[in-house]
């Protein structure tokens, strides 16, 4: 018994495959730099500074993933 399968793609090519896999990474990875910068500097504030900003230490990590993902 045979069985034929068929590939075809969708009429991009590598290259232009291969650049938007790379814009994707690229993009990643300026969210994380923005995630860790947002939380690095709400860190390194007292709790004096982050309760005049209206924000608890608790909420740091809520802040810097919509700073940087807009969840």
């Amino acid at each position: 018994m045979t069985y034929q399968t068929q590939t075809q793609f969708a009429g991009a090519s590598f290259a232009a495959r291969f650049s938007a896999f790379r814009a994707e990474i690229a993009q990643k990875l300026a969210n994380r730099k923005v995630y860790t910068t947002t939380v690095n500097e709400l860190q390194a504030l007292s709790n004096r500074e982050l309760a005049d900003l209206g924000l608890g230490r608790s909420e740091i990590k809520r802040i810097a993933l919509e700073a940087a993902y807009g969840n």
